[in-house]
């Protein structure tokens, strides 16, 4: 079990938890209730006022960038030209972290006169990259940036032993903050989610802690039991199993630390760690960028190809992540995935499909990252689909809906701020899987 989960696990199950509310822009308000620390039951009297410090704003001057590229309006937004240093993630820059009127392009530095924006370049202000434009500035360009962004930040409110109420402030972080680690006789009631440039807190910027724990589904056997026998038999027996794992960018490692945390390696960890017997061979065919109809749109000769990056590799086992695949409603899904069934089980294969991770919001159609159920028909149609057909279901979905619970703004664990979960995100899809191949009785506590 990773460490934060492990965290999590340590904090305690509560009742009647005082309310908390917004009472001013940077302020809120703790109700009287019941709290835990500890073994210990604390009464608070409330109500209890606290000020949230405004959201984390850093200034730069003067960030030198030579070469300027050319501004390429019809790029990806945060792939236009260059990108501005303190909004950059792993892979992409945050979005509205960039302060928009901030912005001063110079040709040289300290009080040098500012570049005309339209004439001499062009930028992305949602997104923080800009580049020359055509006619405009000569090519081999250095310019000098002065600029403001935001920081994402969670907050925790927390009782001591004592009953004192209190705030403690995250570490401010572009794209992935974590909440302030809570002292051994304190006990976390609810975070407060700052995201960049936050101009006044709302309901959407509180998370009470109201079940810090998952507890997946009531599984009184196995799922895989009956669902993926063949691959129950071969972990329980010892014999020779190959499993492939199927997907996209988050597949082929999408801002997992290292191979051995991606969710596949962790899912074979786990599964060697629950049949001593296990003798596994993990292959992965995972493609960034693609969703399951490009392997099948793919030419023969490519590596990508279906029949020469799944079929022919002849798996026992394939366990299948598309977030990629998130745009399809339940009819496409049924007419899709009845066909990717069919080439399975004349190979002799078992499926399991895993539910996505929750996305960057505006591409579920949200402006909050507070989602207690996925909105995409995508994944209903998915659960219709593994139900109807009695395919393997990983339902890690569920898991990140619950994040709300847990006093977590999901879109924290996104490393790229967009659709690349960190090691954490890559822990729940592999205890996700592993709930096909425990029981309840298993599950940890």
């Amino acid at each position: 079990m990773c460490a934060w989960l492990l965290a999590l696990a340590a904090v305690p199950e509560q009742v009647g938890l005082p309310a908390v509310e917004v009472v001013g822009p940077w302020k809120v308000r703790v109700a009287a209730g019941t709290v835990k620390v500890r073994d210990r039951a604390l009464s608070l009297k409330g109500p209890v006022e606290l000020a949230i410090e405004p959201a984390t704003i850093v200034q730069v001057s003067d960030e030198k960038h030579e070469n300027l590229p050319i501004y390429n309006a019809q790029a990806a937004p945060w792939a236009r030209g260059a990108r501005l240093s303190g909004v950059i993630t792993s892979e992409t820059t945050s979005p509205d972290s960039l302060v928009p009127d901030s912005v001063v392009l110079k040709a040289a530095p300290g009080e040098s006169p500012a570049l005309v924006r339209g004439r001499d370049y062009d930028i992305e202000l949602q997104w923080g990259t800009f580049g020359r434009l055509a006619g405009g500035l000569p090519e081999g360009t250095t310019v000098y940036v002065d600029y403001a962004f935001g920081m994402h930040r969670i907050d925790s409110i927390v009782v001591d032993r004592d009953g004192r109420v209190k705030v403690l402030t995250g570490e401010p972080h572009v794209a992935t903050p974590k909440p302030p680690r809570v002292g051994a006789f304190e006990t976390a009631i609810a975070n407060v989610w700052i995201p960049a440039r936050l101009e006044k807190l709302g309901p959407d910027n509180l998370f009470p802690i109201t079940e810090p724990v998952y507890v997946p589904p009531k599984r009184a056997i196995a799922p895989a039991v009956g669902l993926l026998p063949k691959t129950w038999d071969k972990l329980t027996s010892g014999k020779p199993l190959h499993i492939l794992a199927w997907g996209d960018s988050v597949t082929a490692g999408g801002e997992a630390s290292s191979v051995e945390k991606r969710w596949q390696n962790r899912f074979v960890a786990m599964l060697k760690q629950r049949f001593p017997k296990a003798n596994i061979k993990l292959t992965t065919a995972g493609w960034g960028g693609r969703n399951s109809d490009s392997f099948l749109n793919e030419p023969p000769e490519s590596e990508w190809n279906f029949e020469k990056a799944v079929i022919a590799r002849k798996p026992d086992l394939i366990v299948m992540e598309f977030v990629n695949d998130a745009g399809l409603t339940p009819e496409m899904v049924e007419q899709k995935y009845s066909y990717l069934l069919g080439r399975f089980r004349a190979i002799g294969a078992e499926w399991a499909i895993l539910t996505p991770h929750l996305v960057w919001p505006p591409w579920m159609g949200k402006q909050t990252s507070k989602i207690e159920q996925d909105p995409r028909p995508y994944v209903a149609g998915v659960r219709a689909f593994a139900a109807k057909h009695r395919v393997a279901l990983a339902d890690a979905s569920l898991r990140y809906c619950h994040l709300v619970k847990e006093g977590i703004p999901y879109i924290t664990l996104m490393v790229n701020s967009l659709n690349h979960p960190d090691d954490r995100g890559h822990e729940m899809f592999a205890l996700s899987l592993m709930e096909l191949f425990t029981t309840s009785k298993e599950d940890p506590r």
